[in-house]
């Protein structure tokens, strides 16, 4: 029994022999093929001298856009409603039909004006015979002539009535809204259609007041949208607004002409561009140097053969390029790509 022990516990320490020395072969293979980085290889990177260059100020405004035109239609008389020849969507154009409404009962009174009057210029023929005769007073002529045209006044406003039974486009647009249907009363002043205008679109931007003087009466820029960026259009100011709004800005809108497609929409986004030189030189250097937040935004500078952070101070940005007002010098080295390996005080090589 004893013995048995004795080789259960001889066989458990060769086991866990082999187990200590497989881990430590497989540890020292494992070594073997990591690839150690060493940081004093030199880091080979891309550089630019920073050197004074003229900066275009350009600067970008967000707004959106909103028809030009856009109305309820209502009627003018009441009245069922016949017809509605529209849809939301349809593109309707100036003086189309839209909506007809019922004038039977008014044609049937036309009619009967119509008969009066004839009776009445019968009657004014006849007196006035009768008074150059003698026969009869003048008087009487006098109130059948004021009859007439009583009959004919209430004649023409009937047939206005009539006129405006027709609701008719009073411009062109798309149908954008549909209150109403065939078969339903309309009244004064109800919304029976909403037609939109979007040929031509109101496009508002909010600026401060230090970017008012960048805007003036009449003056044209271009103006893209977030949908279509490269296609450019151009904006012509008409209203800069007198009095800041709640967020201390100052609306500027422009009239944009739509694309022949009509793709611009009420309702987007779209920017307007400001391009302007200033007279003196700047520090400018690509966005692509740049790391860090735009709170914290730093660069690398080469000095005696190595990389450097350098903190900055970006006072405008455009396009892909950043305008710098301190922390870098003409005449520094700046590192403009292969970042992946640097660091703090790394070695370079330049190509």
């Amino acid at each position: 029994m004893k013995r048995k022990k004795t080789i259960a516990i001889v066989a458990g320490v060769i086991i866990l022999a082999l187990i200590v020395t497989k881990l430590a072969i497989n540890k020292k293979n494992t070594e073997e093929r990591v690839w150690i980085y060493d940081k004093t290889a030199p880091v080979s990177i891309k550089t630019d001298t920073i050197k004074l260059q003229s900066a275009e100020d350009i600067r970008t405004f967000t707004g959106t856009f909103e028809p030009n035109r856009e109305t309820k239609i209502s009627a003018e008389v009441q009245g069922k409603i016949n017809a509605v020849s529209v849809d939301v969507g349809s593109y309707v154009k100036t003086g189309q039909t839209l909506i007809q409404l019922d004038n039977s009962l008014l044609r049937l009174q036309v009619e009967n004006a119509n008969i009066q009057i004839k009776g009445l210029e019968s009657d004014v023929k006849r007196y006035a015979t009768l008074v150059e005769a003698e026969a009869v007073q003048g008087i009487q002529l006098e109130k059948t002539q004021l009859a007439l045209e009583s009959a004919k006044v209430q004649r023409a406003t009937l047939q206005e009535q009539i006129r405006k039974s027709t609701i008719r486009a009073p411009f062109g647009g798309v149908v954008t809204a549909k209150f109403s249907e065939m078969g339903s009363f309309a009244a004064p002043g109800m919304p029976l259609l909403q037609i939109t205008d979007i040929s031509t679109l109101r496009f508002t931007v909010n600026v401060s007041e230090n970017d008012l003087k960048y805007f003036a009466m009449g003056s044209e820029h271009d103006v893209s949208t977030d949908l279509s960026p490269d296609e450019i259009l151009r904006g012509k100011v008409t209203m800069i607004g007198s009095k800041a709004n709640m967020g201390n800005s100052f609306p500027v809108q422009f009239t944009v002409r739509n694309s022949s497609g009509l793709n611009l929409r009420s309702g987007m986004f779209g920017k307007v561009r400001i391009n302007s030189y200033d007279e003196n030189d700047k520090i400018i250097i690509p966005s692509s140097a740049i790391l860090g937040s735009d709170l914290e935004p730093q660069v690398y500078i080469v000095k005696d053969g190595k990389a450097y952070l350098q903190r900055i101070i970006i006072s405008q940005r455009y396009e892909n390029k950043a305008v710098v007002s301190q922390g870098i010098f003409v005449g520094d080295v700046l590192v403009t790509s292969g970042f992946i390996n640097l660091f703090e005080g790394a070695n370079i090589q330049i190509n």
